[in-house]
């Protein structure tokens, strides 16, 4: 059922980009550029390997991983409800009943119409990966945007740098060919770059896409109202940053090392909010 996930044109299209980015990167730029049968261009070729299937694992892992799904015996904690209710304009903070599903979601959790089910701690649904970024594997599209945006940003340098000592008189094709692979790689490395630096900061700040935007109005309406919105689940920064990541740093960088969670069913609340 999960490997149906691969039976996608965007998740075709991904391992095609790879595939493609990893051929011209290794046996066009580090050829030209210092050659595979060099030691530089033998270690250059063995790190982007490296990298490349690390993106691949962490690909992988995003496809397969389910994010999680509220379990049908799932019934809210009367406890946690009140705390909750403690917090001035919760942002997803407590139980709420679900018009799809017409059963109760546990906090942060949201419906995906497109996977037609309740999805535990969403952040968005990805059609790259054919699947919703959710707890389980949330870690494993961090860690994939990571490993994405250091590849392409090395391309681009070993593409640079080819570019600089290659003699591209009389060979337009050849030139028009590194122009359209340069300015493509430039864009994979804004793009992975910039969408890096913002799961970063959502990460250091404990939140989803989804309650990011959420936050926006409700920082609205507690200003309206003469309050100041905090954010109910932002804790101290090493705390947001290990209920994602791990307590341990040395896995830190493994998109399957997920034994910390628990089972998204519920999440410490900042002291701050309440």
């Amino acid at each position: 059922m999960k490997c149906q996930r691969f039976l996608s044109i965007p998740v075709s299209a991904v391992l095609l980009l790879m595939g493609f980015v990893y051929y011209i990167t290794v046996f066009i730029f580090i050829e030209d550029w210092v050659g595979l049968q060099s030691s530089a261009g033998s270690l250059n070729a063995l790190i982007f390997t490296f990298l490349g299937f690390l993106c691949l694992v962490s690909f992988f892992a995003c496809v397969l991983i389910d994010p999680g799904h509220v379990p049908p015996s799932y019934v809210p904690d009367v406890e946690q409800s009140r705390a909750s209710d403690q917090v001035p304009n919760n942002n997803g903070a407590q139980p709420r009943p679900c018009d799809k599903c017409f059963t109760y979601k546990p906090p942060r959790a949201h419906h995906c119409r497109i996977c037609r089910r309740c999805i535990l701690r969403m952040d968005h649904h990805c059609m790259w990966i054919n699947n919703c970024v959710g707890y389980w594997n949330y870690k494993a599209f961090f860690v994939l945007v990571l490993y994405a945006a250091i590849s392409s940003i090395y391309s681009t340098v070993v593409l640079i740098s080819c570019s600089f000592q290659k003699d591209f008189s009389g060979w337009v094709p050849l030139k028009v060919f590194y122009v359209i692979c340069g300015a493509g790689m430039i864009g994979l490395s804004v793009t992975f770059g910039t969408l890096l630096g913002w799961h970063v900061y959502l990460i250091i700040h404990n939140m989803t896409t989804i309650e990011s935007h959420e936050g926006v109005r409700a920082a609205w309406l507690a200003k309206k109202s003469g309050q100041n919105y905090q954010h109910p689940f932002n804790r101290s920064v090493y705390q947001n940053i290990t209920s994602v990541l791990g307590p341990n740093m040395l896995k830190w960088l493994c998109p399957t090392a997920v034994s910390h969670l628990k089972d998204g069913l519920a999440f410490p609340i900042s002291h701050d909010s309440l």
